[in-house]
């Protein structure tokens, strides 16, 4: 099976390469496996993030548990020093079989068991157990290949690795994510990783191992290798099947862009879902509820020039470009596909009324933190249709920095209406949202909007899913000092479709009895969000 090797000065004489060639090799392994076991530790954090929420949180969980788990792997490891090479090669395959499978097992918990808190649990650890168990075995690998000093093997060996991490840390944003996808990406990684484990071993190391032990793990590498082709081959029937399961039959528009993914279900404008990174932020069935709350409270009062924050699919700017009055409306949309869509999808296009037809409407590709500190216009209506606070990529858009540059972009007069979540649900973050709105010298109004329509629980903030989904919108209408008026639709203007005055008086009353008293401001420097559904 395993033949021993005698002890020899330079340990090469039994390797069928030149000792440094044989010493390059291994490092050559060390960075290529590095790069590979970084690319599992990012899909496991970016996918969590997607399919559970808070990034923080599960970035935390994924890296704590792997860190935890590389000791213990180091620890194994220790059993296998005697048969360094096939243990090395049998933990190359399991790791590229595990990690690349990963992604895969993730989506598919999610979308056929609605949980995959577990999977990320149990797949962060066994990572981590077999990228902690690498170290310790290529130690004896290379000390077999050249028997330099301890010290100068393990720079070495460190150097190598931390240096594939970097190009793996790269590697996946830039280019797998992009060009592959979370899955393919995930599943390529993985053949990389069992190929150059196996290569290694097969090649290098061929003489510690006896035939049966050679062949046998040339099928392993093999087979393993054939099952992530496989994989790779059925992904995006995998997919399809996966999204059907997530959000039903009709799905139209599936695109993962530089931002989130997106994904459009219906056929046309009574039926249509628009989903962002798996929450479901526009259905046709009540969408005119939420944005008649969220816009015309507003315009109740100057109304010339308007900024959107947020808003792409162009819902927002519907209901603003039903006045008259207004001269200008500014979109600041940081997804440009999704304001694409807005503009050439039958279904959404004519949900949002055409408004890209409007001359009066521009639309801006930018991250609205950013715009707005180099912005230097000032709006009679600032409109806050942005995705709910959680610890998130949102968050600085619901701190108080943010807020000092909305209240700086007002004119005199001018409003800002915020959407803050469901009230009902989430109430530590509305009222943290109101902290910080308030925090920054604004007089805020918060009031909710109830009555969602039978039979659809989800809310336009996340899958909800029955009985689970919020039942409310929680806004704050906000302006300078005691000027802004209670929430109240605009004495002279279009007609709201199902929103009444009562409605709104009745909402600000439910907020005021809800309120939550003494809640801090978020910051960016300490925020103050945790997503809870």
């Amino acid at each position: 099976m395993i033949d021993q090797q005698v002890p020899l000065r330079g340990g090469a004489a039994r390797l069928p390469v030149r000792p440094r060639t044989g010493r390059f090799l291994v490092l050559a392994a060390v960075f290529v496996c590095a790069a590979c076991g970084l690319v599992y530790e990012l899909e496991l954090v970016a996918l969590a993030s997607y399919l559970i929420g808070d990034s923080v949180t599960q970035a935390s969980v994924v890296l704590s548990v792997m860190v935890f788990a590389m000791g213990i792997g180091s620890l194994l490891a220790k059993r296998l020093r005697c048969h360094a090479a096939v243990g090395f090669g049998l933990i190359e395959a399991a790791l590229a079989l595990i990690g690349g499978s990963s992604a895969l097992v993730l989506y598919a918990s999610f979308a056929w068991l609605g949980e995959s808190r577990y999977a990320l649990v149990g797949f962060s650890l066994a990572i981590g157990v077999l990228i902690g168990a690498e170290i310790p075995l290529l130690m004896t690998l290379i000390q077999r290949v050249d028997r330099q000093d301890a010290g100068g093997a393990v720079a070495d060996l460190f150097a190598a690795d931390y240096v594939g991490a970097l190009v793996g840390g790269l590697a996946f944003p830039f280019l797998l994510l992009p060009m592959l996808g979370q899955l393919t990406g995930a599943l390529f990684t993985g053949a990389v990783n069992a190929a150059a484990g196996g290569a290694l071993v097969l090649w290098v190391f061929r003489r510690d191992l006896g035939s049966r032990t050679r062949w046998s793990l040339l099928l392993v590498n093999v087979a393993v290798i054939a099952a992530l082709g496989t994989a790779t081959t059925l992904v995006d029937d995998f997919e399809r099947a996966a999204r059907r399961a997530v959000y039903g039959d009709q799905v139209r528009v599936a695109v993962q862009t530089g931002v989130q993914e997106v994904v459009l279900t219906g056929d046309d404008r009574d039926s249509l879902d628009l989903y962002l990174d798996g929450r479901l932020r526009v259905s046709a069935r009540d969408e005119h509820r939420y944005h008649e709350a969220l816009v015309h409270p507003a315009m109740n009062g100057p109304r010339a020039r308007v900024l959107i924050l947020g808003g792409g699919d162009g819902l927002a700017a519907r209901e603003v470009l039903r006045y008259r009055d207004v001269r200008a409306v500014t979109v600041v949309e940081l997804d440009p596909v999704v304001t694409r869509l807005a503009r050439t999808d039958p279904a959404l296009s004519a949900l949002n009324g055409h408004v890209h037809r409007d001359p009066r409407l521009t639309t801006v590709g930018a991250d609205a933190f950013t715009w707005l500190r180099s912005d230097h216009d000032r709006y009679d209506v600032v409109i806050s249709d942005l995705p709910d606070p959680g610890i998130t990529a949102s968050t600085k858009l619901y701190s108080a920095e943010f807020y000092g540059l909305v209240a700086e972009a007002l004119a005199p007069g001018g409003r800002l209406v915020v959407h803050a979540g469901p009230l009902g649900v989430r109430p530590e973050t509305f009222w943290t949202v109101e902290a910080s709105v308030r925090d920054v010298g604004l007089t805020t109004r918060p009031y909710r909007i109830t009555g969602r329509n039978t039979g659809f629980a989800a809310s336009p903030d996340r899958v909800g899913g029955g009985a689970r989904g919020p039942q409310d919108w929680g806004f704050l209408l906000a302006g300078a000092g005691d000027a802004v008026e209670p929430p109240a639709l605009p004495a002279e203007g279009p007609a709201a479709r199902s929103l009444s005055g009562r409605e709104l008086a009745e909402g600000a009353r439910a907020a005021d009895a809800a309120r939550l008293p003494g809640r801090t401001p978020s910051t960016l420097v300490h925020p103050r969000y945790r997503e809870d559904v």
